[in-house]
């Protein structure tokens, strides 16, 4: 169990694999971000993303898909996430992408008025298949002190 003594800023995590399918794509954006570029060829094929592409929503599901397995692997003392800031979608992610993940901690703070928690900061980053950035965002997640 890694409480908030153990997290080290700077320390890099890196994690998951998740193939991304066309059957999924179209079943998230036509339930939750029904745009014309996420659900149909032709429409896709006339804007910058030039073919149906998953919802920036979707990339962040993935994500959290991967993040999750991970901590069931790897458990920390987390009492939750207190927000997500600077999220930025860098590149498109196509059906046939192949995505992972990594995390660097940027900061950390103990709570002054919560003892036995604190906080920390860190940069979350999804890569496609080539290595290449697609997702960014600096999520702040709690975390339980060993006191």
């Amino acid at each position: 169990m890694l409480y908030f003594e153990d997290i080290e800023v700077g320390a890099v995590r890196s994690f998951g694999r998740y193939e991304v399918t066309r059957e999924e794509v179209l079943a998230f954006a036509g339930k939750y971000d029904p745009q014309p570029f996420h659900l149909d060829d032709e429409a896709a094929a006339q804007t910058y993303f030039g073919r149906v592409s998953a919802s920036g929503w979707h990339t962040c599901a993935m994500t959290m898909a991967m993040f999750v397995t991970y901590m069931k692997e790897h458990p920390q003392a987390s009492l939750g996430a207190a927000g997500v800031d600077e999220l930025r979608w860098i590149k498109p992610v196509y059906p046939g992408d192949v995505l992972r993940a990594e995390s660097v901690v940027l900061d950390k703070r103990a709570s002054q008025s919560r003892p036995g928690m604190g906080s920390m900061r860190s940069q979350m980053t999804t890569f496609n298949q080539h290595d290449e950035p697609v997702l960014r965002f600096i999520a702040l997640g709690l975390i339980r002190t060993r006191g």
